[in-house]
């Protein structure tokens, strides 16, 4: 099963911005060195470097699970390229992990529950269409902004399979058969709790808060070289749950 990975700057400013986009790379850089087909469905550009947010399409087999290892908050310490004082900082980014919904699941949602926006132009001397579309289900406010592909019709049908995603994820979350049932006042990040620390300063380290694995090769980690970090994840949850 494919796997949608959502990366959020915690808080405004380049360092954050700049530390969401390095994650980005890191699980682009996975997918393509296991042969998975990596495409980019949303993004927001930083004010001033690295990105606000992104989601990645991650397609292959078993992609969703070994990546649902990787939800949560990774933390950041270094001393700031982006400011001269030369102090050490904490940077947070979030890190969310879906499956892709299986197209063979058959359900749709009600046109009056979605709210489509998309690109018009109102003015003169048109020289370059914009395709993004955003859309939005009312009743839970999950949005989705695409504007990857090269056409509307493109993005609407690829935003409309994330919300599609994103909502069966929720309901299999909350154990609900239909939509409808989902509790909106119960909709709570996974992604909260924090689940790995990569240090670049005063020491070299990445350390994995959940079964303590760690490693000095953050370089190498960065590049996306994290397979040993996942396997111990998955271990760990397989003797708890055995």
């Amino acid at each position: 099963m494919g796997a949608l990975v959502t990366i959020t700057a915690e808080i405004a400013g380049a360092d954050a911005q700049d530390w969401a986009y390095l994650l980005m790379k890191l699980y682009w850089n996975w997918g393509i060195n296991h042969n998975y087909q990596v495409n980019l469905v949303e993004i927001i550009d930083g004010d001033s470097a690295g990105i606000n947010f992104a989601t990645l399409e991650i397609t292959g087999r078993y992609a969703y699970g070994f990546l649902k290892s990787e939800t949560g908050i990774h933390k950041l310490q270094r001393i700031s390229p982006f400011q001269t004082n030369g102090n050490l900082q904490t940077i947070l980014a979030r890190v969310e992990v879906i499956p892709i919904c299986d197209a063979a699941i058959n359900w749709e949602i009600p046109e009056h529950d979605l709210k489509i926006t998309q690109w018009r132009w109102h003015g003169k001397n048109l020289k370059r269409s914009q395709p993004w579309v955003k859309v939005c289900h009312i009743p839970t406010g999950i949005t989705v902004f695409c504007d990857q592909e090269r056409s509307q019709m493109q993005n609407q049908t690829k935003a409309l399979r994330i919300i599609k995603s994103k909502l069966w994820f929720l309901m299999q979350s909350q154990s609900v058969q239909d939509i409808a049932k989902i509790e909106t006042s119960s909709i709570k990040s996974l992604s909260t709790k924090p689940i790995r620390e990569y240090i670049l300063h005063p020491e070299n380290r990445v350390k994995d808060l959940r079964t303590n694995v760690e490693t000095t090769s953050v370089t190498e980690v960065l590049n996306g070289e994290i397979n040993f970090l996942i396997d111990a994840y998955l271990q760990q949850q397989s003797m708890t749950h055995s």
